[in-house]
């Protein structure tokens, strides 16, 4: 998830078009998503990636563009909303709750990670212990305020670094492991 110096993953004003990556960061982005077998979303996320089920068909896409169609369009995806009667392209609506889904997910053959997207989706997951890696792209701006990237919570969570990249565009990527 892209998030702002100080913390947050959309802004007051509810935009985060300052989370549009360079030709750099989409690389890799692109070359990331080849380790997820599947992607969990929230309504918001959902809705946003929905042009990515169609983009194909999109005659202005450049080679980096159609290589993440290829990729992002089969990925199977869960969605979690309240609000959906029906999604469309390689996604189903979650059947049952958070914690439910994942734990099945985990006993599932298949290969790659489980990805969460949507701050509302993480914060859930991270509340219930099932987040094992947190994966963030900081970009250098401060939004001062709007939905936070990190829950507040009264549960402390020891991170140890994995990995860390800074992009030319100023945008750090930071992989941390929760320590257990």
């Amino acid at each position: 998830m892209g998030v702002s110096l100080d913390g947050y993953i959309v802004g007051p004003d509810g935009n985060f078009e300052w989370t549009t990556p360079d030709a750099e960061v989409f690389r890799f982005w692109i070359d990331d998503i080849r380790q997820v077998g599947v992607h969990l979303l929230g309504r918001r996320l959902y809705e946003t990636m929905l042009y990515w089920e169609t983009a194909e068909q999109d005659l202005s896409l450049d080679a980096a563009d159609r290589e993440w169609t290829a990729l992002w369009k089969p990925l199977p995806k869960v969605v979690f909303s309240t609000t959906l009667t029906a999604v469309q392209g390689n996604a189903r609506l979650a059947s049952g709750g958070l914690g439910e889904e994942i734990e099945r997910l985990r006993t599932e053959p298949g290969e790659g990670d489980i990805a969460i997207g949507g701050a509302t989706l993480a914060a859930e997951a991270a509340a219930l212990g099932l987040i094992d890696e947190y994966q963030t792209m900081v970009y250098p701006v401060l939004v001062g305020g709007g939905i936070p990237f990190f829950p507040r919570r009264e549960r402390r969570v020891d991170l140890e670094l994995v990995e860390s990249r800074t992009f030319n565009s100023g945008v750090v990527y930071l992989r941390h492991r929760v320590a257990r």
